[in-house]
């Protein structure tokens, strides 16, 4: 025979482990806050139904109305935990108006009639319905928790209410003489059975959804953390590349050196041959001294402005473009090999008018690089030919020597940085001076393309883009240094 003592117990007991479970779920989640309300909510429980247990068989006011007291407050912290939980709106200040209510009603009663026990059944029920209605509205508003899960503890909500109702219709109804069935010596302890039901079925439901909230908790952060690692993989390729280019710039600006040391030589070249030849004449030549000091003064010049302009910090000066006539290039190169003393192996046959845009003291460098290459390479007594010519909007300048030629597989790899081909290796140099002119032309979209030709050597081929609606006056005209 279950009898009330019994059912108090086995509730008494199930309520104090349900306690313990959510006080260690708290502090070993201390993020999930909420659980300290459902902790303190089944802890009440707990300690109402034990001042229930203690209290002897005719109980003062005090004992009567505390223990119940002390339970409601318990299913007021539940109701606050839960929508904590869900994130829904509280409505803490409804639960402590029925709370406050409760608790005025039930000392009238126990003060005015004490015996009248469906009084305050009828109390009970009316803040049970009204509190778990509270739970209930929580649950169908929120859309975080799986629909299976939020209806089930619906369900059981709603079953809790029902069974409160139910109670207060049959003591409504039913004598006050009327007597249980065996099973159940009183004729409430079917009432608390079914609570102690509902207590451990709330109980697995709000476990579930805890652990619910913890898995989608952690999807989140992996999905954080896989938002994190793609964005510090985008901040790495972003920083790559950052890297690349500072290296990219760092090693153009170097490269820029050498070509700039490599230029340096032309113009001090000349100063030397002049200075020699200064040197030489003395005072026997008045006229050829100023022509060599003339010649200094021009390399210095030309040196000065190698300075200014691909050693600056503005890289933006560095080319700059402007309509230019080829003929007057074409007497620059004259003018620097008649100082260094091989303007006599030059032959020219050129479009002096022809105009195109470019960098003047680009230009002069990449044929005087081409022009020196072909010298270098070629017997003293050959000569070397320069040709330019208008072809397909193009401006082309050829340089053809009769040297030593670049073997066939070695061809391609002309213009790289330090290389030089294999037959060569016998002569001075440095393997900068195609590097510099083919990077020079490449401001103004030029090209530079070597060809063997039928009379032995190599064919140094330029081709420069003309400019649309440009100046053009061509006539042929051949010149013989």
């Amino acid at each position: 025979m279950l009898d009330l003592e019994t059912i108090l117990i086995v509730t008494l007991a199930t309520a104090c482990l349900q306690a313990l479970v959510w006080i260690f779920a708290w502090r070993a989640w201390r993020h999930l806050y909420e659980l300290q309300f459902l902790a303190a909510g089944f802890v009440a429980i707990a300690a109402g139904i034990s001042l229930m247990l203690v209290r002897g068989g005719d109980p003062a006011e005090g004992a009567i109305i505390i223990p119940n007291t002390i339970i409601k407050v318990g299913l007021v912290l539940l109701a606050e935990g839960l929508a904590r939980f869900l994130g829904q709106p509280r409505y803490s200040w409804i639960g402590v108006s029925l709370l406050i209510a409760h608790t005025a009603v039930w000392s009238a009663l126990v003060a005015v009639d004490p015996g009248n026990i469906a009084a305050r059944i009828h109390a009970s029920t009316v803040f049970t319905v009204s509190i778990m209605s509270m739970m209930c509205l929580g649950l169908v508003r929120d859309r975080v928790q799986p629909a299976a899960l939020r209806w089930a503890t619906i369900a059981v909500l709603a079953q809790y209410m029902l069974a409160s109702i139910v109670q207060s219709v049959l003591e409504f109804g039913l004598p006050a003489d009327f007597q249980s069935a065996p099973v159940l010596a009183d004729r409430n302890a079917w009432y608390l059975l079914q609570g102690t039901l509902f207590l451990i079925a709330l109980f697995a439901c709000l476990l579930f959804m805890v652990s619910s909230r913890l898995s989608l908790d952690l999807r989140e952060k992996n999905d954080s953390l896989s938002r994190e690692v793609q964005e510090r993989r985008r901040l790495e390729s972003d920083l790559s590349t950052s890297l690349e280019t500072e290296r990219a710039l760092r090693e153009e600006q170097i490269d820029l050196m050498r070509i700039v040391s490599h230029e340096f030589r032309t113009p001090l070249a000349i100063i030397r041959n002049a200075a020699e030849m200064v040197g030489l004449v003395g005072d026997k030549s008045p006229e050829a001294t100023r022509e060599r000091l003339a010649g200094i003064d021009e390399a210095l010049d030309r040196l000065f402005s190698l300075i200014d302009r691909f050693i600056a910090d503005d890289r933006e000066r560095i080319y700059r473009p402007e309509p230019v006539r080829i003929g007057s290039v074409i007497g620059e190169v004259q003018r620097h090999f008649a100082m260094t003393g091989c303007g006599n192996r030059l032959e020219i046959v050129a479009e002096p008018e022809i105009f195109f845009l470019a960098d003047v003291e680009m230009m002069i460098t990449v044929l005087i690089n081409l022009v020196d290459n072909a010298l270098k390479y070629s017997p003293d007594h050959c000569p070397v030919h320069i040709a330019v010519r208008e072809e397909r909007a193009c401006l082309v300048i050829e340089v053809r020597d009769r040297g030593m030629g670049i073997p066939e597989g070695q061809r391609a790899k002309i213009g790289r940085r330090f290389f030089r081909a294999s037959n060569a290796t016998t002569i001075a140099g440095t393997g900068l001076g195609i590097y510099s002119a083919r990077r020079l032309l490449a401001y103004h979209g030029a090209t530079v393309d070597f060809e063997p030709h039928d009379e032995g050597g190599t064919a140094a081929v330029v081709r420069i883009p003309l400019p649309a609606g440009r100046r053009s006056q061509p006539f042929h005209q051949s010149v013989t240094a």
